[in-house]
This record gives structure tokens, C-alpha cells and sequence, in this order.
């Protein structure tokens, strides 16, 4: 279906079906101010909320508020909730922080996070943040997934931390024997590590409160860095975003008055999302305490290893707002659509669902709508929008009326949009609050980031509803960094024609990387998603790309798929005529992929050239599906 034909019928659904369920929500008015040569500026006619200089002091609000209400909860080993409370965390950070503030710790000598999502890795941050100490959490894949560590020696080299927290000894020991000086402080939940002296998060948690730890944390400010986050963006090296305590703040109050239901009851939320991206780590953790609701760590993920711990958790925790990416939405249904108990538990208190990472396919939203419907009455509204590591990440916001995939809305309180033309599209930039002050040692990247204005350049486009009334909103008009041009000097715009491939191909298609510099026609390399191909050919072995991408039947499903999308093509910019299934698994080390799955087409091609040539040169080493 192409993105044209899925905004028809989400808004022929929203005219026609069910009433969405009544959700309190912000204003999303701006003004327009239009320039001559093109630029126009966005502006919020709202003002943004008052907010306080350090995160923490919500902490200390809850904590006297609702000291036993469950701020973090994870599984315990015997399959119980390990509970945290407010008061119980304010206690833990404050013991925390007087052991970290006794070690000299410091933005030149900031904690580094090598592990996942974990009460205890909470503790530590939350430590961290009261004691106005620097942390970064850095992805787990760097030291267990990534064959020679590259990009976890590039951190430790960028950021020379002063301390090294990981929950497991044992699994991160080579990592740590590997990378991190020889003199830098160790702490751990439990194991050992050979050789080496660890420091265990139990001394931490029991040291006593210092004489100066009320002063320490007054002398936090706004400027204040709160967190370091890595973020790899098209360059494939780690940039390490300075997050400040202006931002944490400013942009959880945007949330809050944007996504206004937050306000009517403490939310509860189940979420697997990484910590190491902003997400998981500011978006989700910072509602949660800001509204002072309770957050449940789902140690699955939308993965067929994963999917059953989430859906044990679910059975068990009604959340009243649920987060996820598409896929881990797309994972869900078929849980939902057969267990009448589950699709209670889930749906029985829901304000809102929330997406991001990629577009939500029609198939996916309209089955989630018609399995809401069943349960409530109601749809219960899909929200989405724009932001990045950089804006902390709120920026822009749909409302549920127009949510739609591939619609981004309109920016939020607190944030101006400067819309500046580019060959052809709006490229977009934001000034706000929230915004990073830049990376950290890394000037050079800093100074390219900002324009003059001082506005932040995403490097995405935007293109309006209505050409006439940009108070309609905006929809995502892809990377540009990813668009090239064909050898006759026609522009190729990469993120439309992605979507509308991925979500023609559907459920065989994960990704796909679209080449064609320079040339006549266009290629796509396809990064194939097992489960999907799974549906189609139920006997493919488990996590065996080379044998999905060489199966007749699934090779016969593409190239129907493909045919589809060709009745489509305008033109020589959209018209994809040869495809490989790619029988190879992504690079992290090469930075093709990001650990959290996004692609850097920029990478792909460039260490895929041979591939690449091959195809277009027609050999049967490509082993090309042409039309």
C-alpha cells in the first residue's frame, strides 16, 4: 500500500469508525511566520511550563508525597517483583552519591554504564544524578555482541570515565580486561573479575550520607550535565550528546503538558526500551518519575526469544500508556487476538499508545483499532512524533485526531521549527530548552550541528499536510543525507520510497538499503525479517538469514511483493527494478546497524560496493530478483 493510499484510509477509518477513546491532551496552535527566501518559523503560541533546576528534586517530591508507592520494579530471580519506592530510591541515591563524591568523579571523569536496563543500573544513575555527576549508559552490545569492541575502546577513549559500573562481572569480564585502564574503578552487582579488584554496588548502597551532600546537590544547576548519550548518527563513530539538567527538565514538562493525560493519573508503564538511548532512558524513565507513576522493566523484547517475558508481564500489569517500536507492536497482535484475558489486561486501562523508530504499517494500526474496539468500545489512540538524542528527545507531537504513521505533527510547547528549503524539501531544525549544547569533545562536530541562529539541524525533512495550512501539521519527508541522485540528475528521495517498499514487502521485509548514485536505475539491498519470512514458510530454521534469503517460496512471496510496488513507480526515482535478499547479517562492528537495529545506509554502501557492482553488472553472484 503505498503511503499516499494508507493516509486515505486512516482518515476515512477516523471519520467513519469507532470513536477514539477521550484522552486529555495540550494545544498544539502555533504561529507562521514566512520569510522571503523560503525559511518559515514555527512557533507554539503556548508557552512552556515552569520547571525546576534539577531532576532530582522530583525525586524528592515523590518521595514525600508517595514515599511507598513503587517507583521500579523488575523480576527477581524467583520470578517475584523486586519492588523500589520512591523513598526507598531517594534513600539508595543519596547513600550513592556520598560514595561517588568521595571518589573525585567528575564530566572529565564521568560513570560509565556498560549495562542493560536493571533496578540496579537505576540506582547508580539515580545516584549519579543526585550527586551532579555525569553518566553515560553505554549499549550492552559494545562489550558482548561486538566481535573487537571497537566502539566500546572509542567511548572509554572519548569519555575516559572514572568509574565502570556493569551488573555481571563474569559475562562483562573480557570487555573489561580489554579496554578499561587498568586504574579505573570497577563496581559491580555481583561475580568477580580475574586479577582485578571490583568494588560491589552493596558498599555503595551502604555508605553513610555525607556532611556535604545537601550542598552538593543545591550547587546543581540548569547547566549542570546530567548524562552523556551515545549516539552513532550517519558517521558510524560513537558522538557522545551532552544532556544537561535544563534539558531533562524543560523537556519532561513539554511532555507533560503536551500529553496531558499523564497528569490525570500516575502513569504505569511497562518498558523494555533501552536506557542507552533516549527513548527508553530520558523519555520514558523521566514521565514516569515526573508524573510519579511506577515503571515496570520488561526484560523481554519483540523477539521470538523474547516475546514470552513480555507477555508474562503483561498478564500481570495493566499499563495505563505503553510504548514500543513497530515491531515490538507488530510481535504483540497475534497474542492479543487470541488471549480474551490478556487483551483486557492490556487494553482495560489504557489511555495511549505510543510508537517511534519507524512507521507503524496500516495492517498493524487498524488490527490494534479493531482489537481495542473489541475490548473497550473505543480506539484507543496511536501517538507518534519527532525528536533525537539532541532535543531530549520531545520536539514535535501529533495529536490523537491526526496520529497517523509517517505524520509527525506539529512542534511542542517550549520549541520553535525552522523550516529551511533544500533541493527541493523543508529541512527542519529546532531551538528550544531542550536542546544539547553540543558533543562532548568534539567542537567540531558541535559547530556543524547548530546554524547560525543557533537552531539545531536534524539533517531530516518535513513536508505539510496541506501546502496551505501548515497548521495541519507535518509528515516525514525522510534523511537527508540519504538522498542522491540518478545518473540523468533526477533527485532520489530515500525515505519516502523506503517506507512505502518496506510496507509494500510486508511481513518479509525488516529494512532495505536503496543504491543507485550515479546510475540509471535504482537497486535495493533487502534486510529480510525472519519472523515475517516465517509466516510464509513456517519450516525456515531460526535465525538463518542465508537460508531465507535462498528459499524458493520465500523469493517467490518478493517478487510478487515487488511487482506490487513497481504498479506503483511514477518514475525512474521510484522505480525499483532489482532486488537482493541479503544472506548476511548486518555489521555493528562496521557500523552498518546500530545496536538498537537502525541502518546507516551510508555504511551499508559503502562496504557492500562489491555487492553492489555485481548487481549491476548482472553477474549470478548477485544473486539478483529482477522484474
Amino acid at each position: 500500500m503505498s503511503a499516499t493510499a494508507a493516509k486515505g484510509d486512516q482518515t476515512k477509518r477516523a471519520e467513519t469508525a469507532h470513536p477514539l477513546r477521550p484522552i486529555s491532551f495540550g494545544d498544539p496552535t502555533v504561529t507562521i511566520e514566512r520569510h522571503h527566501d523560503g525559511t518559515i518559523y514555527l512557533r507554539p503560541v503556548t508557552p512552556i511550563g515552569e520547571y525546576p533546576d534539577r531532576i532530582t528534586d522530583y525525586l524528592t517530591h515523590w518521595a514525600a508525597e508517595a514515599p511507598e508507592r513503587v517507583f521500579m520494579a523488575e523480576r527477581a530471580e524467583n520470578g517475584s517483583w523486586r519492588e523500589v519506592s520512591y523513598a526507598q530510591m531517594l534513600d539508595a541515591a543519596r547513600r550513592i552519591a556520598s560514595a561517588l563524591l568521595a571518589r573525585g568523579l567528575s564530566p572529565d571523569r564521568p560513570i560509565l554504564v556498560l549495562s542493560g536496563n536493571s533496578v540496579d543500573h537505576a540506582l547508580i544513575a539515580f545516584g549519579a544524578l543526585y550527586a551532579g555527576i555525569p553518566y553515560a549508559p553505554v549499549s550492552p552490545a559494545y562489550s558482548l555482541v561486538s566481535k573487537d569492541f571497537g566502539k566500546l575502546k572509542y567511548v572509554i577513549g572519548l569519555l575516559t570515565p572514572g568509574l565502570v559500573y556493569v551488573d555481571d562481572a563474569d559475562a562483562f569480564a573480557d570487555a573489561i580486561r580489554l579496554n578499561v585502564p587498568a586504574d579505573t574503578e570497577i563496581v559491580v552487582s555481583r561475580g568477580a573479575l580475574p586479577d582485578r579488584p571490583v568494588t560491589m554496588l552493596s558498599d555503595l548502597l551502604a555508605t553513610p550520607e555525607a556532611a556535604g551532600l545537601d550542598a552538593a546537590h543545591d550547587a546543581i544547576g540548569p547547566d549542570t550535565i546530567a548524562k552523556f548519550l551515545l549516539t552513532s548518527g550517519s558517521t558510524g563513530n560513537p558522538k557522545a550528546v551532552i544532556n544537561t539538567q535544563r534539558m531533562l527538565c524543560a523537556n519532561q514538562i513539554m511532555l507533560r503538558d503536551t500529553l496531558a493525560f499523564l497528569k490525570d493519573e500516575p502513569p504505569v508503564i511497562i518498558d523494555w526500551l533501552p536506557w542507552n538511548h533516549t527513548f527508553g532512558g530520558n523519555h520514558n524513565i523521566g514521565l514516569t518519575l515526573v508524573n510519579g507513576g511506577s515503571m515496570y522493566l520488561d526484560e523481554g523484547k519483540p523477539t521470538p526469544s523474547g516475546i514470552d517475558a513480555t507477555i508474562r508481564n503483561l498478564r500481570e500489569i495493566s499499563p495505563t500508556v505503553y510504548f514500543n517500536v513497530p515491531k515490538g507492536y507488530e510481535t504483540l497482535l497475534p497474542y492479543l487476538r487470541d488471549d480474551d484475558a490478556l487483551r483486557e489486561k492490556f487494553f482495560g486501562r489504557l489511555h495511549a499508545m505510543f510508537f517511534s523508530g519507524a512507521g507503524l504499517s496500516p495492517h498493524v494500526w487498524d488490527s490494534l483499532d479493531d482489537l481495542s474496539v473489541r475490548t473497550t468500545g473505543t480506539r484507543v489512540p496511536m501517538l507518534t512524533g519527532l525528536g533525537a538524542t539532541e532535543t531530549a528527545p520531545f520536539f514535535m507531537s501529533v495529536t490523537p485526531a491526526t496520529s497517523r504513521s509517517g505524520h509527525v505533527g506539529l512542534p511542542v510547547p517550549g520549541n520553535d521549527a525552522k523550516l529551511v528549503p533544500n533541493n527541493g524539501k523543508l529541512e527542519v531544525r529546532a531551538r528550544g530548552p531542550n536542546i544539547t549544547p553540543g558533543y562532548w569533545r568534539q567542537p567540531d562536530l558541535t559547530a556543524k550541528a547548530f546554524d547560525e541562529e543557533g537552531y539545531y539541524i536534524f539533517g531530516d525533512a518535513l513536508k505539510p499536510v496541506d501546502i496551505d495550512d501548515f497548521s495541519k501539521g507535518f509528515d516525514f519527508d525522510g534523511r537527508l543525507s540519504e538522498d542522491f541522485k540518478l545518473g540523468s540528475g533526477t533527485w532520489v528521495s530515500v525515505g519516502p520510497l523506503r517506507a512505502r517498499f518496506i510496507g509494500t514487502c510486508a511481513p518479509l521485509v525488516r529494512d532495505v538499503v536503496i543504491a543507485g548514485i550515479n546510475r540509471d536505475e535504482l537497486s535495493a539491498l533487502v534486510i529480510l525479517d525472519l519472523d515475517g519470512c516465517r509466516l510464509i514458510n513456517p519450516t525456515l530454521p531460526l535465525n538463518d538469514l542465508a537460508a531465507a534469503s535462498a528459499d524458493p517460496l520465500i523469493r517467490d512471496a518478493f517478487r510478487d511483493r515487488l511487482i506490487m510496488f513497481l504498479a506503483g513507480a511514477t518514475g525512474s526515482s521510484t522505480r525499483i527494478s532489482r532486488a537482493v535478499l541479503l544472506d548476511t547479517p548486518l555489521s555493528i562492528d562496521r557500523g552498518e546497524v546500530t545496536d538498537k537495529g537502525s541502518v546507516n545506509q551510508r555504511a551499508v554502501l559503502e562496504h557492500r560496493a562489491a555487492l553492489i557492482e555485481a548487481i549491476y553488472a548482472g553477474t549470478e553472484e548477485a544473486k539478483a530478483i529482477t522484474i
